[in-house]
Formats: structure tokens, C-alpha cells, sequence
């Protein structure tokens, strides 16, 4: 398939092996888009240390390349001042102006309201809502200057897609500061999408419900399995399959979405 052959994407926190960052990365590969992606392997080895690994991604980036795609990759932590810049600049230096832009990075650290504090509140929103929001504006801004250039092409435009965690179906009690910089998201979505649209630019979130991606326990399966109506749980490529249709021609029409795209998870 080529539906975004020529097309250039991002896509933030593709750390880890059969993870939803990897597999978006994969998809968005098998349909001809050159990719850039980041990881951050210092807090994939604190948070998540069984499948951390500083060699990945390289290795994930050569199997990219099979596809027949330019594939780069660099460490970023999303918290630091002046990251977006840094990394657009880089994606551009290394496989050209990006006009697909997914924001898969999250911080996330389990707390309920006995754990909560000024530390933990500000790591999340550093990450989640400061380091989204700005690489969104930087991406956006960047756009504009080349659709400015192309002052004949009315039709160049870009794809943001957010991945959001559907704290706005039900509580997440448990994960605080982690459901609440979320919830930002969905709001900043569907007020950037309307400030982009002049510039065809679409604004869509994804969430892809409970996704097996190596974190579940058999008994977290065993527990969540019953809500699923389709009988199964959600992987990866549930998730990829949407975000890489949200970055074809075909999706141009949608815009300011928040997508549940959970098998019908009740």
C-alpha cells in the first residue's frame, strides 16, 4: 500500500518492542511514509525495566528500512525546554519537513490521592500537556511558513493525531495526574483543530481503550476480557490500523475528533 508515500511522519515515544508507538511506526512505514521516531530509554528502563532495551531502536529502524522508507530516530525527552524546536529540526535535517505529526509520548506514573504531589503533578504536565501542546504549535507553525512558500498549492496541509487514554468515558481512579493532563489533551485537540483547519491541517485524538501491549498480566486479561463485546482484547495494530487512516487524503474531512476506538469496551 502507498496512501502516504512521499509524506514525511513523527511519531513520539516509539521506545519499546510491540508497543502502540511501534506499531503506528510499522504502519505508517507499510504505507510509504519516511519516518522519524524518539524514544527515551532512561525512562523506559526506571518505569518499565523487563522490556527496555538502548539497542531497539535501531534495530526498529532497520526493519523499517525494508520497507523501502528513509527511517531516523533520535533520544528526546519531551520535558526538556526547547525540544520541540531541537526535534523538528533534526527531522528535517535528517528526512525532511514532516507533515504527520503523532504525539504517542506519554508520562505515566500510577497514584492515587495519598501519593499525589507538586513532583509528580509537574512531571506529568511537563511531558503530557507542555511537551504535546508545543511540538503541536511548532509542527503547525512550520507548515504554515511552507504553505506560504507554496502560496499556488491551496491543497498542502498536515495530520496531527494525539493519543488520548479515554479518561472522558469513565474514572481512572488510581492515575490522577495521568488522566487529568490526558483529559488536556482532548480538550487542546478540538480547539487546535479549529484554529488549523484554514491551513488544512486535521486534528484528530485516538483512544485505543486497553491494549495489550506487553504490560497486562493473565489476570488483568482474565478481568477485562469479559468487557470486551467482540471477544478479545485490544492490540497495537487496532491502534495503528486508525492512526495511519487519520494520516491518509482519505480522513481530510475529519477533523476535531476524539476517536474510541475500543472494540466496543463497556
Amino acid at each position: 500500500m502507498s496512501r502516504l508515500q512521499g509524506r514525511v511522519a513523527l511519531v513520539t515515544g516509539a521506545s519499546r518492542r510491540g508497543r502502540i508507538g511501534a506499531a503506528i511506526g510499522r504502519a505508517l512505514a507499510n504505507e510509504g511514509a519516511d519516518l522519524f521516531f524518539t524514544h527515551l530509554h532512561d525512562y523506559d528502563k526506571e518505569w518499565n525495566p523487563t522490556d527496555a532495551d538502548e539497542n531497539w531502536p535501531e534495530w526498529f529502524a532497520e526493519e523499517l528500512r525494508q520497507s523501502g522508507v528513509q527511517v531516523a530516530h533520535m533520544s528526546l525527552d519531551l520535558a526538556e525546554p526547547g525540544s520541540a524546536s531541537r526535534l523538528l529540526d533534526e527531522v528535517q535535517r535528517a528526512v525532511g519537513l514532516p507533515t504527520i505529526l503523532v504525539n504517542n509520548a506519554a508520562y505515566s506514573v500510577a497514584a492515587d490521592f495519598r501519593q499525589l504531589n507538586e513532583a509528580l503533578i509537574d512531571a506529568h504536565c511537563a511531558v503530557n500537556i507542555r511537551g504535546t501542546f508545543l511540538l503541536s504549535a511548532e509542527f503547525a507553525r512550520r507548515l504554515e511558513a511552507e504553505r506560504e512558500v507554496r502560496s499556488s498549492d491551496s491543497e498542502f496541509g498536515g495530520r496531527i493525531i494525539n493519543l488520548t487514554s479515554g479518561q472522558g468515558k469513565g474514572p481512572m481512579p488510581g492515575n490522577l495526574a495521568y488522566a487529568a493532563t490526558k483529559g488536556a489533551i482532548s480538550a487542546f485537540t478540538e480547539s487546535l483543530a479549529a484554529e488549523l483547519a484554514p491551513l488544512r491541517i486535521t486534528v484528530n485524538a485516538v483512544d485505543p481503550g486497553p491494549t495489550d501491549s506487553g504490560w497486562m498480566s493473565e489476570e488483568v486479561k482474565e478481568a477485562l476480557l469479559p468487557h470486551f463485546p467482540m471477544g478479545r482484547i485490544g492490540v497495537p495494530e487496532d491502534a495503528a490500523r486508525l492512526v495511519a487512516f487519520l494520516a491518509s487524503d482519505d480522513s481530510q474531512w475529519i477533523t476535531g475528533q476524539i476517536i474510541h476506538s475500543r472494540g466496543g469496551f463497556l
